[in-house]
């Protein structure tokens, strides 16, 4: 803290973040956001997310000090760059607006209170953006500035109205999308993806107020003729980059996000078919054909499909009878019915395979065995081919299986059987 009092810029040039980094996470965000933003162009939604992260983008590239020096030699006029950066900052302040007013009216309402809302945001930060290179152009501002222009030029006639514009504006907009933005994650019923992204968001914007706030402060401070420039030469830029990082990441979240969480559903049912495949594989003599450049969903399409082709014939050599006493027994044993089902499916399965590698199946239309013409609650068909995935799981506790098979397999009398 004294260090902090003492010489605050030296103490925040520890914490400095370079520009290129918030620039390479918005970069991600957009090249994430791309291939739906083209897919769905007509969804207003997506046209103003993808608008919002490419100005996101630009302001931080032409805000670098060597981007700020280039464009100034490029054009010949010391300066100029403070009306192009200020014009971006103005247009992502209007973009994040027109972002919020789509997302709380929704993509389809084209209610009047909707076009009105939107006209002003559109008329009024274009009026700003024209009104910057209008007092740009009636200031006198010959000496090249590149990161302290704000506070150099505060008290300079008609630089200082466009400083205090710009800020305004980028201030106004960000409580505006603040704000909106929580009372929208205290609504019920949020996917927890959206609602982290909107918090992140939330808080990013936050940040932009404390820019605003850091840059008022060292402008304020100098028409006052006190030196508080290291708030916005030191304070401002990383928290706007750290602000720039955290919308990137609240924007990439819900669709990454979602997206890992579908990946890992997909290869967490491929995994956990796993017993009932072996088992299945047992009985075909092969499994299914490697593929290497074969997609999560399709590996799991795949063992889906052998599962079930397989199960479909086996299902002739099924016993009714001890899938019934299979299933009062796992009852009886104090499974729950959802789970005594499985259990009895596996152990009607199990009982299945091993009868056929004991003995010959069947011709068609052979007469089936007494035991097996039983009637009974067994597992049938359609049953089997609905809930593969609980009896694989089921599969995975062999020592379960034997007690269920044990208890339904025992003589009449010799155990207490469930009512």
């Amino acid at each position: 803290m004294t260090l902090l009092a003492l010489n605050p810029s030296r103490f925040l040039s520890e914490f400095y973040i370079s520009f290129w980094i918030p620039t390479a996470v918005l970069t991600a965000a957009l090249v994430i956001k791309l291939p739906t933003i083209i897919r769905l162009w007509r969804d207003p939604l997506l046209r103003a997310v993808g608008g919002l992260l490419l100005l996101a983008c630009a302001v931080f590239v032409f805000c670098s000090p060597t981007t700020i020096a280039r464009v100034n030699r490029l054009t010949g006029v010391p300066n100029i760059s403070a009306p192009w950066c200020y014009s971006l900052i103005t247009a992502f302040c209007g973009s994040c607006l027109l972002l919020i007013i789509t997302w709380r009216n929704g993509p389809s309402d084209r209610s009047a209170t909707t076009r009105r809302a939107t006209r002003r945001v559109v008329s009024g930060y274009c009026g700003v953006i024209v009104a910057l290179w209008v007092l740009f152009g009636l200031a006198d501002a010959p000496v090249e500035r590149l990161r302290d222009l704000d506070t150099y030029y505060a008290n300079t006639p008609f630089m200082r109205e466009e400083i205090l514009l710009y800020l305004v504006a980028h201030a106004v907009a960000c409580l505006i999308t603040s704000r909106l933005i929580w009372n929208w994650v205290r609504t019920e019923g949020l996917d927890a993806w959206l609602r982290w992204g909107l918090k992140l968001l939330g808080v990013g914007y936050l940040l932009n107020l404390i820019f605003d706030a850091s840059k008022l402060t060292a402008v304020a401070a100098r028409w006052c003729e006190h030196d508080l420039d290291w708030l916005s030469t030191d304070l401002a830029p990383p928290v706007a980059a750290l602000s720039a990082i955290l919308i990137a990441v609240g924007f990439i979240l819900p669709h990454a996000g979602q997206y890992l969480h579908d990946r890992w559903r997909v290869r967490l049912a491929h995994r956990e078919l796993r017993p009932l495949y072996q088992l299945m594989r047992t009985e075909n003599g092969e499994g299914v054909p490697f593929v290497l450049r074969a997609t999560p969903e399709l590996r799991l399409t795949r063992r889906e499909t052998f599962i079930r082709d397989v199960l479909l014939p086996l299902a002739r050599r099924l016993d009714p009878g001890l899938g019934s006493r299979a299933y009062d027994a796992a009852l009886g044993l104090g499974h729950p019915p959802e789970r005594a089902r499985a259990l009895a499916a596996a152990v009607s399965i199990l009982d299945a395979v091993e009868t056929g590698a004991r003995t010959p199946e069947p011709a068609w239309g052979s007469p089936q065995s007494p035991e097996a013409s039983d009637e009974g609650d067994g597992p049938d068909t359609t049953s089997l081919l609905q809930e593969i995935g609980a009896i694989s799981r089921a599969l995975r506790r062999p020592d379960e299986i034997e007690a269920v098979r044990a208890r339904a397999t025992a003589p009449a009398g010799s155990v207490a059987v469930h009512e």
